[in-house]
């Protein structure tokens, strides 16, 4: 059977009983997400119910994934060992890279544990998200999954774990001040070749790929679409080889309909005009979230600058290219949603942008930021609407 052996992030020397971090604590990424019946996990708990979930049911979780992966099916006993390195401490889960050896070839997956309640509430829908969206579409740019489930350990501690795809050399971004002029820009947590900042135009493209995938993801039909994603939580993951930006989104830990309630979204489903009013909402919602970050990742909530605008604009519009044409629309979603926005004044985008904020939840640690920045935005959006329909006229 395979050997275990465990290691933090980019450590060459295992972590083992002798070892002094074995066991101490796992950190919360955010000590806001610590709930009252939360119990304290040791190292030693994290990579015990990490090997209880790969080892359970003669490996069947593990070697699925290896033989879907190399196309050819894989036993227990072709497996000569299993690498598990816990990754980060992230805001919902805690994951490890797993790397797998097969035949002198290395296989890495990531296992996302879950740790606290917030994190548990969460990963059974994610799974299933993510599951659902790779087979409903045609796009890339979330990883496979392979497996989910609950482990308890004999302590009384519980997680929730699945396993999917590892994105090699992508990597976790923040705003963050840069030292050269103290203005705030996208750093690159490039742990192995070093940390740096994104160039103004390779941000641009960031924001409207970032702004592309959710679209894509966007059903014009049911109104479904990505919910809950956050900058702030590392949930899209950046690549950057020979200056070609490449990005993808790890989770998804909603995907609904933001209605009251079907029936309604059922009577948008027969109205163009609503259909069209819904897509907007949905562009505006998705114009203010791109924005917010922490800073560096678990500090203070920040507002990036207005070149987030135009790029979300870009890439929305790219995405709402490459949809199908909808029966009760008289063209396709992109022509029919660019003479909306061409009949939409400053005054509309502005009163449709705070009743959305006002409908967010007032406890939400980002919404003050929202509201100061909310009239700069609202113009800076307007502004690009503009220019881009004087370019297609």
């Amino acid at each position: 059977m395979p050997h275990f052996s465990f290691f933090t992030s980019h450590s060459k020397e295992p972590v083992t009983q002798d070892s002094p971090l074995w066991q101490q604590p796992i950190p919360l990424r955010l000590d806001v997400l610590l709930k009252a019946d939360d119990a304290s996990v040791r190292h030693a708990d994290y990579f015990q119910a990490a090997q209880a979930f790969l080892k359970a049911r003669s490996y069947d979780v593990i070697t699925r994934a290896a033989s879907q992966r190399l196309d050819h099916e894989v036993q227990p006993q072709n497996i000569d060992d299993i690498r598990i390195y816990l990754e980060k401490h992230g805001a919902y889960y805690h994951p490890a890279r797993i790397v797998i050896s097969i035949d002198q070839k290395q296989l890495s997956f990531v296992l996302n544990v879950a740790l606290s309640e917030s994190g548990r509430r969460f990963i059974e829908s994610d799974y299933h998200h993510l599951r659902r969206l790779n087979a409903e579409t045609s796009f890339h740019y979330l990883p496979r999954v392979y497996g989910w489930d609950r482990v308890a350990l004999a302590e009384g501690l519980n997680f929730g774990i699945f396993l999917g795809d590892w994105f090699e050399d992508y990597h976790e971004f923040h705003l963050a001040p840069d030292p050269t002029d103290k203005t705030l820009k996208i750093i690159v947590w490039d742990e192995a070749g070093g940390r740096f900042f994104l160039t103004a135009e390779q941000t641009k493209t960031l924001y409207a790929q970032a702004a592309k995938i959710l679209t894509c993801y966007y059903n014009l039909m049911s109104f479904e679409q990505i919910l809950a994603w956050h900058h702030a939580a590392g949930d899209f993951v950046v690549n950057l080889v020979n200056d070609r930006l490449r990005l993808k989104l790890v989770t998804v830990r909603r995907y609904a309909v933001t209605f009251e309630n079907q029936k309604q979204a059922e009577t948008t489903a027969n109205d163009p005009q609503l259909l069209l009013q819904t897509l907007l909402v949905f562009f505006l919602k998705l114009s203010l979230q791109m924005r917010l970050d922490r800073l560096e990742g678990i500090g203070e909530m920040v507002w990036s600058d207005k070149a987030a605008v135009e790029a979300s604009l870009t890439g929305f519009l790219e995405a709402l290219s490459m949809k199908p044409d909808v029966d009760i629309l008289p063209d396709s979603p992109l022509a029919c949603f660019l003479a909306y926005l061409s009949a939409c004044q400053a005054s509309d985008l502005r009163d449709l942008s705070e009743a959305i904020v006002n409908r967010f939840n007032p406890s939400m640690p980002e919404l003050p930021v929202i509201k100061k920045n909310l009239s700069e935005h609202v113009e800076t959006l307007y502004g690009a609407i503009q220019d881009l329909l004087e370019m297609v006229r």
